[in-house]
């Protein structure tokens, strides 16, 4: 059975976040929607429920931090290539999002940006060359 992942996070405004989303290459499963949540889509394994500050009251206690003044966790996501990186967070900008709330990562073999949602939640695309990564830094950049 393949592993899936169901990233829960707390939405202010649902129609946003759901637009927001969908700007950045997810769909909405509109079987697990309604009007506090949606499923939202990127792959066979990977989805994010968006739900309202009410429904996300009915599965804790605990309160919602702000997402614009604390981070509880970022959220990597591995990309094709560069290009990738810069577009997927180019349009995260584009669509109500936050660009380059941290420190672009460019480390040669693996290259990364980072937005946030509307909401305040961290995304970081990523890039990886893994036969780079495995065989350590060329001649060339140890030289430098």
């Amino acid at each position: 059975m393949t592993k899936m992942i169901f990233v829960n996070l707390p939405v202010a405004d649902l129609e946003k976040s759901k637009a927001f989303y969908e700007a950045i290459g997810f769909t909405n499963n509109p079987m697990f929607s309604d009007d506090t949540a949606a499923c939202m889509v990127l792959s066979d394994a990977i989805y994010v429920m968006l739900l309202t500050h009410e429904k996300w009251s009915t599965f804790t206690t605990k309160a919602i931090p702000d997402a614009k003044k604390s981070a509880q966790l970022m959220l990597a996501i591995n990309c094709e290539d560069r290009a990738a990186v810069d577009s997927l967070t180019e349009t995260a900008a584009a669509s109500g999002g936050t660009p380059d709330c941290n420190p672009k990562q460019d480390l040669g073999f693996m290259y990364g940006r980072s937005f946030e949602d509307p909401d305040g939640h961290i995304w970081e695309p990523h890039w990886m060359d893994m036969q780079a990564a495995v065989e350590g830094p060329s001649a060339e950049a140890i030289a430098q």
